[in-house]
């Protein structure tokens, strides 16, 4: 009886023994035949592969990225649009590897984990990141383009004579524009490397304030002298408004006042004339004349360029005519009451 027990036994051993080996061996045949599939819940840069084999999802994933390639990418600011194409731009995007990089996660643990894992459906959710790349220089370049349609300078408020040098206007300030390169730059590489990235993206804008506002301006000009050759005026301006207008003298043909943008960088009471070498002064020429009824230069000397200035006069009678060797004349009261009132260094523009 016991002998039988035995038999019995060792025969159920070996036919177990005899199962076991058959699923070992149908087990590794199996997992050896989907060695390259992608297990369930594996995606690509989000793209579903699971189930599929290797040359599958390269398919897939390669249709995707051709369509991304495809699509272009467009950089707006205002009514500026630049259009850049991912597949001019040197966009690698490593498919093969991607693919294996998924078949290996779907290959991860033991036979056994892998049979039972298949048994129960489970799924293995992992996410194969994007592996791509863009030509660095091709990007540079196109921001580079782009900064040098939208970029624009700051512009300062300035002062500008009208016609005739009879009155002043102002040019506002304007804020400038640049384009901030490390962000557009960082934009668009995403962009153009991400399969679901922005197609239009708006191009990142810093403004530059300019350094010269009107409230600068009025300061720079605190007070400003117009001298109009043509109509032999003088108007004096305090913070860009016009306080009073001269009646002046300038100098005849031949040795006229010079005209442009000088400052006042002399500043004399009752002055000496120091005579210029020049053909017109004759014996003169070179000779300092003291205050006095031989001195032209009467009262009150402001100088601006080369030798010459504003001064006053009392040949009345040339106010109003170019009549002057080249200075500015004024009466001695207009004089007297215009130079308190002009600092040294007092912008002055003769027109």
């Amino acid at each position: 009886m016991r002998r039988r027990v035995w038999i019995v036994g060792g025969v159920s051993l070996t036919m177990l023994a005899v199962a076991v080996s058959a699923a070992a061996a149908y087990a590794y045949v199996w997992d050896h035949d989907r060695a390259d599939t992608i297990a369930k819940g594996v995606t690509i840069a989000g793209i579903d592969v699971g189930g599929l084999r290797a040359h599958a999802a390269e398919a897939l994933v390669a249709a995707r990225v051709s369509a991304h390639l495809r699509s272009p990418v467009r950089l707006v600011r205002g009514d500026h649009v630049f259009v850049i194409r991912p597949s001019r731009a040197g966009v690698r995007v490593e498919v093969a590897r991607m693919v294996a990089d998924a078949v290996a996660a779907s290959r991860r643990g033991s036979l056994w984990h892998r049979v039972v894992r298949a048994i129960r459906g489970t799924r293995v959710d992992v996410d194969i990141p994007l592996r791509a790349g863009v030509s660095q220089a091709h990007v540079a370049r196109v921001v580079r383009g782009v900064a040098r349609v939208l970029d624009r300078r700051p512009t300062d408020a300035r002062l500008v004579p009208t016609g005739l040098a009879t009155g002043i206007r102002v040019v506002k300030s304007r804020w400038g524009l640049a384009v901030d390169r490390p962000k557009l730059t960082a934009l668009l590489t995403q962009s153009l490397i991400d399969l679901d990235g922005k197609t239009e993206l708006t191009v990142p804008i810093d403004p530059l304030k300019p350094r010269l506002g009107l409230r600068g301006l009025e300061r720079r000009y605190g007070t400003y002298i117009l001298v109009s050759r043509e109509t032999f005026t003088l108007r004096l301006y305090k913070r860009l408004k016009l306080v009073k207008t001269y009646h002046v003298a300038v100098g005849m043909q031949g040795l006229e006042t010079p005209a442009g943008q000088y400052e006042i960088n002399d500043k004399q009471i009752d002055p000496s004339w120091h005579v210029p070498l020049s053909p017109w002064a004759g014996d003169l020429a070179g000779r300092v004349i003291p205050p006095g009824p031989d001195d032209p230069i009467k009262a009150r000397w402001m100088g601006f360029f080369d030798g010459a200035g504003i001064h006053g006069t009392d040949e009345i009678s040339s106010i109003g005519s170019a009549a002057s060797h080249g200075c500015i004349r004024m009466t001695i009261p207009d004089v007297e009451d215009l130079y308190p009132r002009v600092p040294l260094h007092t912008p002055i523009y003769v027109g």
